[in-house]
């Protein structure tokens, strides 16, 4: 079986940091919950990551095949990233409530 290396990129980082400590400012065992939860979803990208579906054309036009996993719970997020070659690169983690990617970067 194939295993890929997955890494956060900058801006995913970023995304996780301040999405903990949103959560952690309302309810801290959450946050913990959480961030658990997060981080095994992302470690698990490292088996068979094309099981995923592609995300939308919008934000696949600015990457090559960007595809998404979400988290689900009471705070659903959606885990976008890329592969390529041996490598995961996980790019951004975004709440479902926001605004599309593409909406902003574009």
């Amino acid at each position: 079986m194939k295993h890929y290396q997955v890494i956060i990129l900058p801006a995913a980082e970023r995304d996780i940091g301040e999405a903990y400590e949103w959560l952690e400012e309302r309810d801290a065992d959450a946050a913990v919950r959480w961030y658990n939860l997060l981080i095994g979803v992302i470690l698990s990208l490292d088996i068979f990551p094309e099981r995923c579906p592609l995300a939308r054309k919008a934000i696949s036009s600015m990457w090559k095949s960007v595809r998404y996993s979400t988290v689900a719970g009471q705070h659903k997020y959606r885990i976008l990233f890329t592969v390529c070659k041996n490598e995961v690169h996980v790019l951004h983690v975004r709440h479902g409530a926001r605004l599309a990617l593409g909406e902003i970067i574009s």
